[in-house]
């Protein structure tokens, strides 16, 4: 079983800023070791729930555990709040994707901003996927509505795909934003060469849990799989900054 390749959230929520004891730190590593020696823990630390700990993987994704790790739970933890249940689960998470986008570069994306930007969305996009193009035919109505849209690359077939090799002509273009336009237009882009950040995208769109595109992340981490109308979309964004 490989936690850090199940899609759905695992568990947890706020990361509590009590330290956790040696020997339970220790004991809960020991057990995620065994269970898959490639696991990456970005943290242990005490749960919100009294007795439970909280792990932070790679990637945001989140699971609890007993002190000693010899039990296991997978899946939402809700916290209920004067009446209503709240997702500690997602917010983690959320707060974990925000962090690893964060740290890209703008450099790094292809960016279509308004000039007075309200919030902003992050798409794992690839060129030759349908609902990607009516997206991005879409941008223009987005920028109006002050979102900005910041594109990654997400070749779905692979990095030895023909998707993969246009992306990456894309993102090594002189001009982007252009040779974005083309390649969601089905017009041919030119061969360029550069220190493409193509693979490294791929890599963290699956991290996260990108499986299909377009894959839009909103400004505070949720992810919306799939292609939302323009103005729907603007709605949740600017709902969500």
């Amino acid at each position: 079983m490989r936690f850090n390749r199940i899609a759905v959230a695992l568990a947890l929520g706020l990361v509590s800023t009590m330290s956790v004891a040696a020997d339970a730190d220790q004991a809960i590593r020991n057990t995620l070791k065994a269970i898959d020696p490639t696991m990456a823990v970005e943290a242990i630390a005490e749960s919100p729930m009294p007795g439970v700990y909280q792990v932070e993987l790679a990637g945001g994704r989140q699971l609890y555990t007993s002190a000693d790790g010899q039990f296991l739970l997978q899946g939402y933890l809700f916290q209920v709040k004067n009446g209503k249940p709240v997702n500690l689960t997602e917010a983690a998470e959320s707060r974990g994707v925000v962090k690893l986008l964060d740290a890209i570069p703008a450099s790094e994306m292809v960016v279509f901003a308004p000039k007075q930007p309200k919030t902003h969305i992050t798409v794992f996009t690839d060129t030759d996927c349908g609902y990607c193009q009516k997206l991005h035919s879409e941008v223009p109505e987005l920028n109006r509505l002050g979102v900005e849209v910041r594109y990654l690359a997400f070749p779905r077939q692979g990095l030895e795909s023909e998707a993969a090799k246009e992306l990456s002509n894309v993102w090594c273009a002189k001009d982007q934003q252009d040779a974005m336009n083309r390649a969601k237009s089905r017009q041919s882009v030119a061969d360029a060469q550069c220190d493409s950040p193509v693979a490294k995208q791929f890599a963290l769109g699956q991290m996260i849990g990108v499986s299909g595109t377009p894959a839009i992340v909103l400004a505070n981490g949720k992810i919306i799989p799939g292609y939302q109308p323009a103005p729907q979309l603007a709605k949740i964004a600017l709902e969500s900054k």
